[in-house]
């Protein structure tokens, strides 16, 4: 699909600071073009970026920041990923993935495992050398995704089209 919305959970200064220092020192740089995130939903299609632009500050509006905990790594196969537990998260996904029912692309409608990837791309040997490397270093973190960003991919960088910070007061 050209050109594609993308979802993100917004991370805090903290936990962006952090992740995105690891991405940087880890990742790619010919492949690194985004800030450390956790992505929602890959692909929402151009057709429906009027009802997101009207759904998501409503979501936001009404829900309390989601709470989140790191909880160590994932492997990717090829890459790393900070391991994250949110159950909050989780169900606003499906609160999401409930109203775009029969929207979503076959990526999009797995059972997710939310992650900030630090590493990607690399050889499966490179992936588990610094997974060995990391494991010691990564404590437990608990922190609140602050706000909901919605992204327009065009094949490299991605451009925000509307950030929705979380202002409710209903927990998930």
């Amino acid at each position: 699909m050209p050109n594609p919305f993308i979802l993100t959970a917004a991370l805090p200064k903290g936990i962006h600071d952090w992740a995105d220092g690891l991405r940087r020192e880890h990742f790619p740089p010919e492949r690194n073009h985004l800030h450390a995130h956790v992505t929602m939903f890959h692909s929402f299609a151009p057709s429906l970026l009027d009802e997101l632009k009207d759904f998501l500050p409503r979501i936001a509006a009404e829900f309390a920041p989601p709470e989140a905990h790191v909880t160590g790594l994932m492997d990717l196969g090829k890459g790393t990923a900070i391991a994250l537990k949110s159950e909050p998260l989780i169900a606003l996904r499906e609160l999401i993935a409930d109203h775009f029912h029969g929207s979503l692309t076959a990526q999009d409608l797995h059972t997710p495992r939310p992650h900030i990837t630090i590493q990607n791309k690399v050889s499966k040997e490179e992936a588990r050398a610094l997974q060995a490397q990391l494991a010691p270093t990564i404590e437990p973190r608990t922190f609140a995704f602050p706000a909901l960003e919605l992204h327009l991919y065009q094949g490299g960088p991605w451009e925000l089209v509307k950030r929705c910070a979380f202002r409710g007061s209903e927990r998930l």
